[in-house]
C-alpha cells in the first residue's frame, strides 16, 4: 500500500482499541504495584488518592464517552509497516501511542502539571503501555489492528484484535490479580533487562509478533489458537507492568 493511499485509511476509519479489555488493564497495574520504589509508591498514592494502578489502568477507556476526551482516541495505537521504523512511518496528525507516550512521560518529568493533569497524565500512561504490549495496538495500517479480520472464537462472531484483548483472557476465567501471578515472576536480572526498554523498543517488540498473531488458519479459533497464544498474553502483561513500573520510578522514585 503506497504511503498516500495509507493516510487516507488511517484518516478515514475508526480504530477500535480497548487494549486488554478491563481485566488486562488491572493486572498490568496490580504487576506494576509490586514493583515500584518506596517513595514512587508514596507519591502515586497521593496523586490518585488511594486508588491503585489497578483500578487507574481502565480509565483512558472509561473517557472514550466523554467528549471532551475525543483528541484522546488516536493515542491507543500506532501503525508502522512491515520493515519500517517509526521514525519512517507515515504519521497520524492526531497523535499515536508512541508520541502520545513519550510526551506524557516528559511532562510529568518536567514537574510543571496542576493537580489534575498530572492525575490524568498518570492514568494515561498507566493504560498506554498496557496497550503497547498488546501486539495489535502496533499494527500494519491495512486492517485497523486487527478490528477487520473476521474470525469466530469458540463458534461465536469475533474478530482477531477482540480475541487478543478480551476474549482468551475472558475464557481463563482468572480474576486480574490471578491474571497477573499466572506467568512465573520475573527475578531481579530480568526485571533490570525488561526496565531498560524505551517507548519505541516496546513497539519494536511488539511487532515481532506479528507472524504468530495472524496464524490463525480458516479463523474459526478455539482451543489450538489458545493454546499457542495465551502464554503470550500472560508474558506481555508481565513485561508492561514491571516496565510501566521502570518508568514511574523514573517519574517519583
Amino acid at each position: 500500500m503506497k504511503k498516500t493511499s495509507l493516510f487516507i485509511f488511517l484518516t478515514v476509519f475508526t480504530f477500535n482499541a480497548f487494549g486488554w479489555g478491563a481485566t488486562g488493564h488491572r493486572a498490568v497495574g496490580y504487576v506494576a504495584d509490586q514493583h515500584l520504589s518506596k517513595k514512587a509508591r508514596l507519591a502515586i498514592e497521593k496523586i490518585l488518592k488511594g486508588q491503585s494502578l489497578a483500578m487507574a489502568g481502565t480509565w483512558m477507556d472509561d473517557i472514550k464517552s466523554d467528549s471532551l476526551y475525543d483528541n484522546t482516541h488516536d493515542w491507543h495505537w500506532v501503525t508502522i509497516q512491515n520493515g519500517e521504523t517509526y521514525d519512517q512511518s507515515v504519521k497520524n496528525p492526531k497523535g499515536d501511542l508512541i508520541v502520545t507516550l513519550e510526551r506524557l512521560i516528559a511532562e510529568l518529568k518536567s514537574k510543571k502539571l496542576n493537580t489534575k493533569q498530572e492525575a490524568e497524565h498518570l492514568k494515561m500512561i498507566v493504560h498506554l503501555i498496557g496497550d503497547i504490549h498488546q501486539p495489535l495496538h502496533v499494527g500494519f495500517g491495512t486492517d485497523q489492528g486487527g478490528n477487520q479480520v473476521k474470525v469466530t472464537w469458540f463458534g461465536g462472531n469475533s474478530n482477531l484484535h477482540r480475541v487478543w484483548d478480551t476474549d482468551m483472557i475472558d475464557g481463563s476465567k482468572l480474576s486480574y490479580t490471578e491474571l497477573a501471578n499466572a506467568w512465573p515472576k520475573a527475578d531481579a536480572t530480568r526485571v533490570k533487562s525488561l526496565q531498560q526498554a524505551t517507548v519505541r523498543d516496546m513497539a519494536k517488540e511488539a511487532m515481532t509478533f506479528r507472524k504468530q498473531v495472524y496464524s490463525y488458519g480458516d479463523g474459526k479459533l478455539g482451543y489450538d489458537y489458545n493454546y499457542q497464544n495465551f502464554n503470550t498474553v500472560l508474558e506481555q502483561i508481565q513485561k508492561a507492568g514491571i516496565r510501566l513500573a521502570g518508568v514511574l520510578n523514573q517519574i517519583y522514585g
